[in-house]
Formats: C-alpha cells, sequence, structure tokens
C-alpha cells in the first residue's frame, strides 16, 4: 500500500510503499478516507515522539474511512460502514487495521473530512475534562490554545454541560471562533499576563480546572488562576518543560492538583472504555449539529509537508485534513 513516510536526513515527507497492516480476528481494515494532523505528528518526525511498542511506525493518530474486510470475530460491522477512531499510529496511509472496539460510526450528516477531525481532539479533550478534570456545570474551566484542534472541542464539551468557559487565543480571527463555539471571555495573552484577566473574569476566585498546552511559560501564572481545589492538567510543553525556582507551597495552600496526561500511551483497553463514553455522550450531539468538529483547511496528502508547516507556523485555527484518495 501507499503511505505518508518521512524522509530521515530533510524530515520531509513524500509518499511510498510499505507493508499493508496484519489483520487479527477482533479487527476492522480500514481503507482510509481522511486523516488530520495533530503537534505529536510534528515530534515523531523529528524523532522526538516515539509510536508505543508494537505501533505503526507511519505518522497520524487517527483516520475516517471505510470497512474494507473484518476478522471473524467481528458481529457488528459489513463491509462499506462508514468509521472514524483514535490510533496509536498509521492514519498517513490508504490502510489501517483496528479493533472492531475502537470504531466509531460516521453520523450521515458528516464528509470523511469532517470525522477525521473527530477522535484525537474530541476524545482528548473528553478525556481530560470528565475522566480527569470533573468539571461539572457552573464550574469554570480556563482553555489554552482555545482555536486548536483540542481547545475547540474543549470549548464544545464544556458549554454542553452548562461551564463557563476561559479560554486564551492570540488573534482577533481565533478568539472570534472561541467565542461562537461558546467561550465566554477570550483572552488575548499578548497583551499581558492572563492570570490578572482570569482573577477579574472570577471576582478572584479563580478557575476550577486548566487545560494547558504551554508548560513552563504559564506555570506561575497558571497557579495564580486556579481557585481552592483547582487541577491543572498538563496537555503538552510546547512552550519548555523545565522549572525553576518553583514554590510547592502554593500547591498546598490552595490544595492544587497537578495533572500530566497523554493519550497515545493509554493501554488499548482504557482507550475502547474512553470511546464508548465518549460515543454515548457525543453522537447524538454531531447528529443534530450541537458539536461539530472545526476544520481550518483540507489538502491532498501530497502536500503533507506544506501542511507541517502550516502547523509550525500556528497559523491553524482548528484541524488541518489531508485527504488520502
Amino acid at each position: 500500500m501507499k503511505a505518508v513516510l518521512v524522509e530521515e536526513n530533510t524530515q520531509q515527507l513524500f509518499i511510498g510503499k510499505t507493508d499493508m497492516p496484519h489483520m487479527g480476528k477482533n479487527d476492522l481494515l480500514i481503507k482510509v478516507k481522511a486523516t488530520a494532523l495533530n503537534r505529536a505528528d510534528l515530534l515523531q518526525k523529528r524523532g522526538l515522539y516515539p509510536p508505543p511498542q508494537g505501533a505503526s511506525p507511519i505518522l497520524g493518530l487517527e483516520m475516517s474511512g471505510v470497512v474494507e474486510d473484518f476478522g471473524e470475530a467481528v458481529k457488528d460491522f459489513k463491509k462499506g460502514d462508514r468509521v472514524c477512531a483514535l490510533l496509536p499510529g498509521g492514519g498517513y496511509a490508504e490502510y489501517v487495521v483496528i479493533p472492531a472496539e475502537m470504531a466509531i460510526r460516521i453520523p450521515q450528516n458528516l464528509s470523511f473530512e469532517e470525522a477525521a477531525a473527530i477522535p484525537e481532539v474530541f476524545l482528548t479533550a473528553f478525556l481530560n475534562m470528565f475522566w480527569l478534570g470533573k468539571l461539572k456545570k457552573e464550574e469554570t474551566i480556563l482553555i489554552h490554545a482555545g482555536a486548536s484542534g483540542v481547545g475547540t472541542a474543549a470549548i464544545q464539551l464544556a458549554r454542553e454541560i452548562g461551564a463557563n468557559i476561559i479560554v486564551t487565543a492570540g488573534t482577533e480571527e481565533k478568539r472570534s471562533l472561541c467565542l461562537s463555539l461558546g467561550a465566554g471571555v477570550a483572552i488575548d495573552y499578548k497583551e499581558g499576563p492572563f492570570s490578572e484577566k482570569v482573577m477579574k473574569e472570577t471576582s478572584e476566585n479563580g478557575v476550577n480546572l486548566i487545560f494547558d498546552f504551554i508548560g513552563a511559560p504559564y506555570w506561575e501564572q497558571n497557579i495564580h488562576s486556579l481557585s481552592v481545589d483547582g487541577k491543572l492538567i498538563l496537555i503538552g510543553t510546547m512552550g519548555g518543560s523545565k522549572l525553576a525556582d518553583v514554590n510547592l507551597g502554593k500547591l498546598l495552600f490552595k490544595r492544587i492538583q497537578v495533572i500530566g496526561t497523554a493519550l497515545r500511551s493509554q493501554p488499548i483497553e482504557k482507550k475502547i472504555a474512553l470511546t464508548k463514553d465518549f460515543a454515548d455522550f457525543a453522537l447524538s450531539l454531531f447528529e443534530n449539529g450541537r458539536l461539530k468538529p472545526i476544520i481550518d483547511s483540507i489538502w491532498n496528502w501530497e502536500k503533507g509537508s506544506e501542511a507541517h508547516s502550516y502547523m509550525e507556523q500556528n497559523k491553524n485555527a482548528g484541524k488541518i485534513v489531508l485527504q488520502i484518495p
């Protein structure tokens, strides 16, 4: 089969030949129609984020497509079914194999491109907001990088449970997108400390939960922005991972929980349970339009390197999708 591969010396992407994946008795063989970019792809191609043991070395953490074949133990799917799914790797390819229990049926009102933009960001947001963050109605969440894929998913999920939503984003266009999705406050992080504005917006009480992709540069402001018993969920460290001169007393004083998280490395049993929980909550909301994948742009897979460069420049608001013919 064909797949998007990485040229080791230049880190440029190209379409080459590779082996077909092996299908087991509980698996589905999917003809991929679309995949979507994630920042993990940018790290993996540079050798900084290797795939889990046993996973495909091909880039791509999600996909949408059509069931081409299935193992003898599979009962609930047939050839031609439209599905999307989270992957540990392999999405930038013509075919993938997934456990049948990981497949999410695509609502009829969604295209393959839209469906490919769902699994990674919505499951990440769902895991961290509800399983780990325990966010509840009328509590307040601060979402950094609000116009990112995970950010736009998180805004919509928080809106659906009646939470109060504050986001940070660096352009007027991105802040407007966040507000249109349900955020109540959108802060320009380039205009000075965001924590001062967060505290003002919360009457000096702080927020109950923070989604942070930046890491070290935001540490002090995040801790200041949290309420008593607040939770900081660290999803990424785009700005750096090393801290110096940290006052741990602030964690004790506010009873703050700091939670590190990664979806890709979760065991398959947890991913299956998460997928089912998310589908039960969200599929009807995608069908009626309450939830929607936010797509920035769609690229042919031959333009993979250009799409990566576009993401590396932080130009996207929402997901970047690759079409696979």
